[in-house]
């Protein structure tokens, strides 16, 4: 069961041969977690959507509320026939015209997916982490490469060399060779009482949790937040390092090479994020 343009239906009847988004990867996407039928952080999500969308020239229809958003995700969460208290919900927004490199139209057509997800609060898996880097690919420094597309190359080649050699993730850097991500998560890391974290114009994904993270410890007392260019021979200097989406929450890495890391500081978010997201 899925939500095409408003209407539940167990398939579409869209052909992948005129679909943008399988021919040219003209799509923008975001994932959410719904937990007992509400979208955590729903106005980030919507609104990075928008300023996605906006940024590489869809045409928003005028009913494309925050609000139509919201209902039609809880839509199809009420139709689904396995329930939970907690999903993990995609949003894909493509252009839905015909077209070679250059659309016919640039009006939009959306496809909002769902499944279970198993935990209803966010917990720092205590398993051994381990992360590499990943160097056969870059991440170009510039402003598409912060947006959330269907043009994930870089991750999905990443992930696959992490798996073949033994590793949970892999750590992306950009054409300067600076560190900027992982392949699903935005990384800080931790020295004493200082949190560093690359800054988007670096060309991370501009994170939701990454922004929930970074207002969390600019309200503590006892830590500060650098965003700044972080060189991967930092890596093994570091106290802690930990990833961030809106899915996982935060995870520690226990391992790079041959250091391994606390994960004291990541706990210690962790239960001001669980609070913050009951208190919102």
């Amino acid at each position: 069961m899925v939500n095409f343009n408003g209407e539940l239906t167990a398939s579409t009847s869209e052909q992948l041969e005129h679909n943008r988004a399988f021919l040219y990867g003209d799509a923008v996407f975001e994932t959410c977690k719904v937990l007992d039928d509400k979208v955590l952080f729903l106005e980030d999500h919507y609104f990075r959507l928008m300023a996605s969308m906006r940024i590489v020239r869809m045409e928003i229809p005028m009913n494309f509320t925050m609000e139509y958003l919201e209902e039609q995700i809880l839509n199809l969460l009420q139709a689904l026939s396995e329930k939970s208290a907690a999903y993990r919900v995609r949003i894909t927004c493509y252009r839905a015209g015909d077209g070679l490199y250059l659309p016919k139209d640039r009006t939009i057509s959306f496809l909002i997916t769902a499944q279970a997800h198993h935990e209803t609060v966010y917990v720092n898996n205590p398993q051994p982490y381990e992360v590499e880097l990943f160097k056969d690919f870059y991440v170009t420094k510039h402003l598409l490469s912060t947006l959330k597309t269907t043009n994930k190359l870089v991750s999905i080649t990443a992930a696959i060399f992490a798996e073949e050699n033994g590793y949970d993730n892999c750590l992306l850097i950009n054409d300067e060779k600076n560190i900027i991500e992982a392949t699903n998560a935005n990384v800080f890391i931790v020295n004493g009482n200082t949190i560093s974290t690359p800054p988007i114009a670096d060309g991370c994904l501009n994170g939701i949790m990454r922004k929930q993270i970074i207002e969390l410890i600019r309200k503590s007392t006892d830590l500060t937040i650098e965003e700044r260019s972080v060189s991967p021979f930092e890596l093994q200097k570091a106290e802690e390092i930990f990833l961030t989406n809106t899915i996982i929450g935060i995870q520690s890495v226990t391992k790079y090479r041959k250091k391994e890391f606390t994960r004291t500081v990541a706990d210690q978010l962790l239960v001001k994020l669980n609070a913050k997201i009951r208190l919102d």
